[in-house]
């Protein structure tokens, strides 16, 4: 299977008044034509900036992209020009952001903003671009649609903009979408909803999604491959069933096991003891040491390397280092 976006040694920082925030460390990781990928981790764990680095969406003087590599399709994005990114964003890649209400423009009316990627990438006149919003608007589920096409963001609910956002990011037929969080806020229902089109628009395009979720349960439903961050690292990767099965690092073991489960009845949820480590107080070490039961004295002075562990899996651990010297 071909790789549609190849992520190499990333390392994106942002400077502060306090000393430099290094939000993505060193990440890779693929995504291969008509798959799913599932970033996880806690909130702060670097998500979000990979995929807001992957669409060129970090800009400084504060945040920059200082080292590595984004391949798209074969082409290097951090060498292309704000011009040439921007004909590929929201074109042949396509992003979902967190929070609709925020992403769309309060002063401009759905249609409007479902046409303008249509006029700007497919160079479609106003008429034809507003017959095609109008389609987009019933693709994803809205009924109503010219009079939702001629509605503002407020007066819509949030599963309504999330579906807007949906049509708008796959109004071009992009090849790789990015989800980041697509169903926070949203109820249960809603969230199905939205995880069906999603895997709908994907199989009838072959599209590849790179998937953003603290969610669990949303990962176990959607994802082919999950990657999961820490501290701006990737501390393991894998299959989705064999990472589900047999999680390897300490902390993939601790999301698994604070995970709600269907008809046990538990005295509390468990939560993994203590906090994410402060960004700007990170000093060669294994980050997660301080909240791991499996804490060893190298672990508090060395940082270990991403590597396969059998399975297909990877895993950045002391524990697997002699296990790993065998592969």
């Amino acid at each position: 299977m071909n790789s549609i976006l190849d992520i190499e040694h990333l390392r994106t920082h942002f400077k502060t008044d306090d000393g430099t925030v290094r939000a993505v460390d060193d990440v890779s990781f693929q995504v291969r034509q008509g798959e799913i990928v599932c970033i996880v981790g806690e909130s702060g764990s670097g998500k979000s900036i990979t995929a807001m680095s992957v669409m060129g969406l970090v800009e400084g003087p504060a945040g920059r992209v200082v080292g590595g590599n984004i391949r798209f399709d074969g082409e290097e994005l951090l060498k292309l020009s704000r011009n040439e990114l921007r004909t590929i964003r929201g074109n042949e890649i396509a992003m979902i952001f967190q929070e609709p209400m925020t992403s769309l423009n309060p002063v401009l009316k759905i249609g409007e903003q479902l046409m303008e990627p249509l006029i700007e990438h497919r160079k479609l006149n106003k008429k034809a671009a507003r017959k095609r919003a109008i389609e987009l608007i019933n693709e994803v589920g809205i009924s109503r649609a010219e009079q939702i096409a001629d509605s503002y963001p407020h007066e819509l609910s949030g599963g309504m903009l999330q579906r807007i956002m949906i049509a708008i990011a796959i109004s071009c037929g992009p090849k790789l979408l990015i989800a980041d969080e697509p169903t926070t806020a949203l109820d249960v229902t809603i969230q199905a909803q939205i995880l069906d089109m999603l895997r709908k628009f994907k199989e009838e395009s072959n599209m590849s999604i790179l998937l953003i979720t603290h969610d669990l349960g949303v990962v176990a439903e959607m994802a082919d491959y999950v990657v999961v961050m820490y501290a701006g690292k990737v501390v393991e990767e894998g299959e989705v069933v064999a990472l589900f099965e047999n999680p390897k690092h300490p902390y993939t073991q601790g999301l698994l096991k604070s995970k709600p489960i269907i008809n046990q009845r538990q005295e509390e949820l468990y939560s993994i003891p203590g906090q994410v480590p402060n960004p700007l107080e990170l000093v060669p070490s294994c980050y997660f040491h301080e909240r791991c039961a499996h804490c060893m004295e190298i672990c508090k002075t060395t940082q270990p390397a991403l590597k396969e562990v059998g399975n297909q899996q990877k895993v950045a651990c002391w524990l697997y280092e002699e296990a790993t010297a065998n592969v």
